[in-house]
């Protein structure tokens, strides 16, 4: 099964839309890193219209424009894209396909795909909300900046029911921004059974290793 991972700017009082004023000071080359291991070995990004749109708007001209940033700007070229929307215009950017029918059924059937491994979630706030409600996001990855937006829309909108989440790792930069990566329900139930798994063959390895030095 594919690992469906989100991956969000976010500040502390919990906007995602990111505003350059609130953002760009705070990136810095620990952030970039965090973006490329977020990214590395994606095999197909899901977006939400919004987010694709910023992102055919600029990462194509940033490629051809073969700058600092174009060997990433090809990545995003290259890489399947899923786009989560009503319209019927031509998408624009290679390897770029509507998401067919509804999003929960069509991330379940991308989940069991053969040869998809991992899926990025870049931004979409609507699209990671919806795979949140439906119990198929496996890693929520936060890069929380030490600023309060005072506006702009949050992650989470109000309702029920509570979304447990299971801290995974963190990481603190030097500009103060904190890198959360987090298993939502199901998900950190899976991760804990997989740690125990590990621990368990470890144990055996070890008994293994024990009876052939005796």
């Amino acid at each position: 099964m594919a690992t469906i991972v989100s991956t969000l700017f976010i500040s502390l009082d919990g906007v995602a839309e990111i505003d350059p004023a609130w953002h760009f000071p705070y990136f810095d080359d620990h952030m970039g890193a965090a973006v490329t291991e977020d990214y590395a070995g994606a095999d197909v990004l899901l977006l939400g219209r919004v987010t694709y749109d910023s992102f055919a708007g600029a990462w194509p001209a940033r490629e051809a424009a073969g700058e600092e940033d174009a060997p990433f700007a090809r990545q995003l070229g290259d890489t399947r894209k899923l786009v989560a929307t009503r319209g019927t215009a031509d998408l624009g950017w290679r390897n770029a396909e509507r998401v067919e029918g509804d999003l929960v059924e069509a991330v379940t059937a991308l989940k069991a795909e053969p040869g998809v491994g991992k899926v990025v979630v870049p931004g979409s706030l609507s699209v990671v909300r919806q795979l949140l409600a439906a119990g198929l996001l496996d890693e929520l990855r936060l890069l929380v900046h030490p600023v309060a937006a005072r506006s702009g829309e949050r992650l989470f909108d109000e309702g029920s029911p509570l979304y447990p989440l299971r801290l995974l790792r963190s990481d603190i930069f030097p500009t103060g921004v904190v890198r959360l990566v987090y298993a939502p329900g199901r998900a950190a139930e899976r991760a804990r059974v997989r740690r125990r798994e590990g621990r368990r063959a470890g144990g055996v390895r070890e008994v293994s290793a024990a009876a052939v030095r005796t």
